[in-house]
Protein backbone atom coordinates (compact mmCIF):
# COMPACT_ATOMS: atom_id res chain seq x y z
CA UNK A 1 0.00 0.00 0.00
CA UNK A 2 2.46 2.64 -1.43
CA UNK A 3 0.88 6.27 -1.06
CA UNK A 4 2.65 8.76 -3.57
CA UNK A 5 3.33 12.35 -3.20
CA UNK A 6 0.77 13.70 -4.56
CA UNK A 7 -2.13 11.70 -3.17
CA UNK A 8 -0.39 12.97 0.11
CA UNK A 9 -0.34 16.75 -0.13
CA UNK A 10 -3.80 15.90 -1.71
CA UNK A 11 -5.27 14.56 1.43
CA UNK A 12 -3.25 17.36 3.27
CA UNK A 13 -5.05 20.23 1.46
CA UNK A 14 -8.46 18.08 1.14
CA UNK A 15 -8.50 17.79 5.30
CA UNK A 16 -7.34 21.73 5.41
CA UNK A 17 -10.22 22.54 3.55
CA UNK A 18 -12.71 20.59 5.09
CA UNK A 19 -11.51 21.54 9.03
CA UNK A 20 -13.24 24.91 9.67
CA UNK A 21 -10.65 24.64 13.24
CA UNK A 22 -7.84 24.16 11.35
CA UNK A 23 -8.21 27.13 9.00
CA UNK A 24 -9.09 29.33 11.75
CA UNK A 25 -5.77 28.26 13.57
CA UNK A 26 -3.33 28.83 10.84
CA UNK A 27 -5.36 32.19 10.30
CA UNK A 28 -5.27 33.54 13.65
CA UNK A 29 -1.71 32.21 14.24
CA UNK A 30 -0.23 34.50 11.42
CA UNK A 31 -2.59 37.78 12.45
CA UNK A 32 -1.72 37.34 15.74
CA UNK A 33 2.03 37.46 14.89
CA UNK A 34 2.10 40.26 12.12
CA UNK A 35 -0.31 42.07 14.44
CA UNK A 36 2.14 41.99 17.63
CA UNK A 37 4.85 42.69 15.77
CA UNK A 38 3.21 45.85 14.36
CA UNK A 39 2.03 46.86 17.82
CA UNK A 40 5.52 46.02 19.24
CA UNK A 41 6.92 48.37 16.55
CA UNK A 42 4.72 51.06 16.85
CA UNK A 43 4.82 51.44 20.71
CA UNK A 44 8.44 50.96 20.85
CA UNK A 45 9.23 53.87 18.14
CA UNK A 46 7.10 56.14 20.36
CA UNK A 47 8.95 55.08 23.67
CA UNK A 48 10.91 58.34 23.94
CA UNK A 49 12.86 58.80 27.27
CA UNK A 50 14.33 62.62 28.96
CA UNK A 51 17.19 63.98 31.14
CA UNK A 52 20.01 61.97 31.94
CA UNK A 53 18.46 58.47 30.02
CA UNK A 54 18.25 59.27 26.83
CA UNK A 55 21.44 57.67 26.02
CA UNK A 56 19.71 54.35 27.63
CA UNK A 57 16.74 55.07 24.62
CA UNK A 58 17.73 52.72 21.93
CA UNK A 59 18.86 49.87 24.36
CA UNK A 60 15.84 49.68 26.36
CA UNK A 61 13.90 50.48 22.45
CA UNK A 62 15.95 47.18 20.84
CA UNK A 63 15.46 44.88 23.82
CA UNK A 64 11.62 45.87 23.49
CA UNK A 65 11.55 44.64 19.95
CA UNK A 66 13.16 41.34 20.86
CA UNK A 67 10.13 40.70 23.60
CA UNK A 68 7.73 41.48 21.02
CA UNK A 69 9.53 39.54 18.86
CA UNK A 70 10.03 36.71 20.69
CA UNK A 71 6.08 36.92 22.06
CA UNK A 72 4.97 36.90 18.27
CA UNK A 73 6.33 33.97 17.61
CA UNK A 74 5.43 32.48 20.47
CA UNK A 75 1.68 32.97 19.44
CA UNK A 76 2.79 31.88 15.95
CA UNK A 77 3.86 28.76 17.07
CA UNK A 78 1.27 27.28 19.28
CA UNK A 79 -1.54 28.77 16.96
CA UNK A 80 0.42 26.53 14.62
CA UNK A 81 0.51 23.12 16.89
CA UNK A 82 -2.91 23.87 17.94
CA UNK A 83 -3.48 23.49 13.82
CA UNK A 84 -1.77 20.66 13.46
CA UNK A 85 -3.60 18.90 16.60
CA UNK A 86 -7.52 20.32 14.72
CA UNK A 87 -5.69 18.68 11.73
CA UNK A 88 -5.11 15.21 13.00
CA UNK A 89 -7.98 15.01 14.91
CA UNK A 90 -10.14 15.71 11.63
CA UNK A 91 -7.29 13.39 9.61
CA UNK A 92 -8.73 10.84 11.68
CA UNK A 93 -12.49 11.63 11.38
CA UNK A 94 -12.43 12.12 7.37
CA UNK A 95 -10.72 8.95 6.65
Amino acid sequence: MEVGLKEYFAEILYVIAMSKKTQWAIILGIVFFIGISLVGSYLASNLQFSGSLRGLEDAVVGKLLKRYDKVALLALISFWVLAFKCYRRDKNRFW
